[in-house]
């Protein structure tokens, strides 16, 4: 297989046990390999060091942002985005490769996921395919910068890959619930930069209709036991990150109030 005209830029944070294989799925394909570490404290830059084309280390305060500036460190304008816990398969490459040597019109593309919780494949609950903006010209994409799930805005048509990357989210549910922890916090302090309004009524119904459209809607019941918890991890995620908001918005209103006692 020849090589793609295309950089893959991988974002880390302590991914000594997935980086190597990471990489591994891209050698030989992609004509620039380049793994942006967030100051991992473990042996993830030195296993990228003796893998990758270039490797540079920076702290990641605000994820859309610190994505945007990863995509500006490639020298080529199509940039695959990986995450350390995403492979490639030898079938997506190839269909990439053939896509760029055609394509004159998309500027980006999504690719479907194949999302692993330990060795099971989750299917339903809206897991699979899970379409992503994976492929993309860095001159006509940008990422919100926003904390977590940040939105993508495109300056172009999207076009869309049959091909799976294979995702291992999660290596057990106690793995997704410390991100969940994570992410939680981080969409709290969204919604306090965006002076957003949440009400608990509000915010309970959203946690309820998320688990019935992930469980019902999306067919999650399929998947089981793993179905049932998938959407519930996503009930919680709603009412965790409500709890983490309003104990922001205390903090934030007893420190001004403590500065006005100052002041006075």
């Amino acid at each position: 297989m020849s090589r793609a005209p295309l950089s893959v830029v991988i974002l880390t944070k302590n991914e000594e046990e997935n980086i190597s294989a990471c990489i591994q799925s891209l050698k030989g394909w992609a004509d620039e390999i380049i793994v942006v570490d967030d100051m991992s404290a473990d042996q993830t830059v030195k296993i990228a060091q003796a893998m990758a084309d270039k490797v540079v280390i920076k702290k990641m305060d605000v994820e859309g942002t610190h994505r945007n500036w990863a995509y500006a460190q490639a020298r080529n304008s199509w940039v695959l985005s990986l995450d350390a816990d995403e492979r490639m398969t030898d079938e997506l490459k190839e269909e990439i490769s053939e896509e760029l040597a055609k394509n004159k019109y998309f500027v980006v593309y999504t690719t479907p996921r194949r999302n692993y919780i330990g060795t099971y494949w989750v299917k339903g609950g809206g897991w699979y395919p899970s379409g992503q903006i994976k492929l993309l010209r860095r001159d006509k994409f940008k990422f919100e910068d926003a904390e977590v799930h940040p939105r993508a805005f495109v300056d172009g048509p999207c076009g869309h890959l049959k091909n799976d990357i294979i995702h291992y989210s999660y290596k057990d549910f106690g793995d997704f619930l410390n991100k969940l922890n994570k992410q939680t916090t981080l969409e709290a302090r969204k919604w306090i930069r965006t002076n957003r309004k949440m009400g608990r009524v509000w915010i309970s119904w959203r946690a309820i209709d998320r688990f019935f459209r992930r469980y019902i809607g999306k067919k999650g019941w399929k998947d089981g036991y793993i179905g049932f918890m998938v959407a519930f991890y996503d009930t919680m995620y709603q009412l965790i990150s409500y709890a983490k908001f309003r104990q922001m918005l205390d903090e934030k209103k007893e420190t001004t109030e403590n500065r006005a006692l100052k002041a006075e």
